[in-house]
């Protein structure tokens, strides 16, 4: 499984009108897109990336105002503006078609990149993220309006400062942004946690950028795409934790019923919004087998 230093060594940057668009790449075979949540980047995957990497070429994004993405201070971080930049990545790699995998707010761009760029996808896979007009989640409200005060670098500078603190405070039962995320939060290693904040905290800069990335928060972004996701016959497989507290599974059920292509929700108990990580196996299965069976039909 790729490590903290294997996934700085293989860092690439494409170089797009966006910015430079970090990426790391894993497997061989057709292409495969992996699209990550906030505050997340590309090291979100590596356990998913891990089980698929044998039948896949693996290409991991970090989004613009995330990880280790470089954009100026003027770049448009709105969903759809990121869904363009994923376009504007796949040109830059010379890739055509992929299939597109997404999660958490990283599945609200993948399908808003579904509507608007049909024919560069083999198929779309949706685990928990943000649907139509069911967010932003209340829970991430207050740290939205920190982020239009400046002030939501400082909630996620003090975990990094000590992370021991905020596991105290989470085994409490306090509701500790990351953590509150996980099933199993015991992944959220002290050096992971760095992988995730240190490159969204490390300068004035990139502070502004992670803050214009939580002020996109608008679902007019995908209520307004609901005509084309009617349309959408790309296959498409959803899989969904159970115990989020984000997203509840009536928006897989949503997804099912409005984009013809979907062939499948799976839905996994006691997992939260981030189980790609801490429950791979829960994704990598259903992934592997409807890779496998959109081989056989065409």
């Amino acid at each position: 499984m790729m490590d903290v230093r294997t996934f700085h060594a293989h860092r690439r940057f494409a170089n797009t009108a966006s910015g430079r668009i970090a990426y790391v790449e894993e497997g061989e075979g057709l292409p495969a897109v992996f699209i990550p949540g906030v505050p997340l980047n590309g090291f979100h995957w590596r356990r998913v990336i891990d089980g698929v990497r044998r039948v896949r070429r693996c290409i991991a994004l970090d989004l613009m105002g995330l990880g280790y993405t470089e954009i100026g201070a003027t770049q448009d971080v709105s969903f759809t503006a990121q869904a363009h930049m994923i376009a504007q990545t796949l040109d830059a790699l010379g890739l055509d078609r992929v299939d597109l995998v997404g999660n958490d707010s990283g599945g609200a761009i993948a399908q808003i990149f579904a509507a608007h760029y049909p024919h560069r996808l083999s198929t779309l896979t949706l685990t928990n993220c943000d649907v139509h007009d069911g967010w932003p989640p209340p829970q991430v409200l207050p740290l939205i309006e920190m982020a239009r005060r400046g002030t939501a670098w400082e909630i996620y500078q003090a975990l990094l400062d000590d992370p021991g603190a905020a596991r105290v405070r989470f085994e409490r039962g306090e509701s500790v942004p990351l953590f509150r995320a996980f099933a199993d939060p015991s992944v959220l290693t002290d050096e992971v946690i760095r992988v995730y904040l240190e490159p969204v905290l490390a300068t004035a800069e990139r502070k502004a950028n992670f803050h214009r990335y939580w002020l996109g928060f608008d679902n007019a972004q995908t209520v307004r795409i609901e005509p084309q996701l009617r349309k959408l016959h790309v296959p498409t497989l959803v899989v969904w934790g159970l115990a989020d507290i984000f997203f509840d599974v009536k928006w897989a059920h949503w997804l099912q019923r409005t984009i013809p292509g979907v062939v499948r929700v799976v839905e996994v108990p006691d997992a939260k919004l981030f189980f790609p990580e801490d429950r791979p196996q829960a994704l990598i299965e259903p992934l592997l087998a409807f890779w496998r069976s959109r081989s056989r039909i065409s």
